[in-house]
């Protein structure tokens, strides 16, 4: 199993949840501002915790926690995504996902079966810069079917609700790119813009910086145009 650490009790990252946190190891990504480079970087991997423990803690928690939050890395690389996620329904947990959409068949698949409450995707950039950003190169239609698929099982009301977020870092980043991201995820009900903050990094990161308020501010209005409820995430300076 690859699932390295669990967050016993959360009240942030699931939505009206009071959740356990559950974290996977590896990504396709290389985004130089990640701070979890032990659950991307092979060889900073941290040891696997037993499915027996995982589990045997949330039936313990069963009454006191009412979600899980599947997180990473990039949870549908795990190959027991689906099983565990079946397991933990069946006691009665409620699931979210955090995801970056880079494999819209294992999404699909668990929107089809019902298996997910909520999702939380990435979304790093405009599709014509997502390469550059995320560090390698990938086939962005990936990303774009993923925000379809969102889009479609929450009209349907196959999921209860869903977001997408992304990180502000300069000078990967600029309020150029706004109008861009914008138009992929026109129509989403939650949008979060989480600003870049110095720790430890997949990458250098020498030279990046947050984004200030002003900035940010001119980032969020411009994608109030086609989304609702733009939030801000974090500290922002001016």
């Amino acid at each position: 199993m690859s699932c390295v650490a669990i967050q016993k009790m959360t009240l942030i990252d699931f939505p009206r949840h009071v959740a356990a946190t559950v974290f996977t190891r590896g990504c396709p990504f290389r985004c130089f501002y990640c701070h979890n480079p032990e659950l991307v970087l092979p060889e900073q991997y941290a040891p696997e915790i037993s499915y027996e423990t995982v589990i045997a803690f949330l039936h313990k928690r069963v009454g006191m926690l009412d979600g899980i939050c599947i997180t990473g890395g990039e949870p549908t690389m795990w190959s027991e995504l689906e099983s565990f996620i079946k397991t933990v329904r069946g006691m009665g947990y409620a699931i979210k996902l955090d995801t970056n959409g880079y494999f819209p068949d294992i999404v699909s698949s668990l929107l089809a079966q019902k298996l997910i409450d909520y999702v939380a995707m990435d979304i790093k950039a405009p599709l014509n810069r997502y390469s550059e950003i995320i560090g390698v190169s990938i086939d962005t239609s990936r990303i774009a079917r993923s925000i379809e698929l969102l889009q479609a099982a929450y009209v349907s009301g196959i999921l209860a609700d869903y977001e997408f977020r992304t990180t502000l870092v300069k000078p990967l980043l600029s309020v150029d790119d706004a109008a861009g991201i914008r138009d992929l995820v026109s129509g989403v009900p939650h949008y979060y813009l989480q600003n870049f903050v110095e720790s430890k990094h997949v990458g250098s990161v020498n030279g990046f910086e947050p984004f200030t308020a002003l900035e940010a501010k001119q980032f969020s209005t411009i994608m109030q145009e086609r989304v609702a409820d733009v939030v801000l995430r974090g500290s922002f300076l001016n």
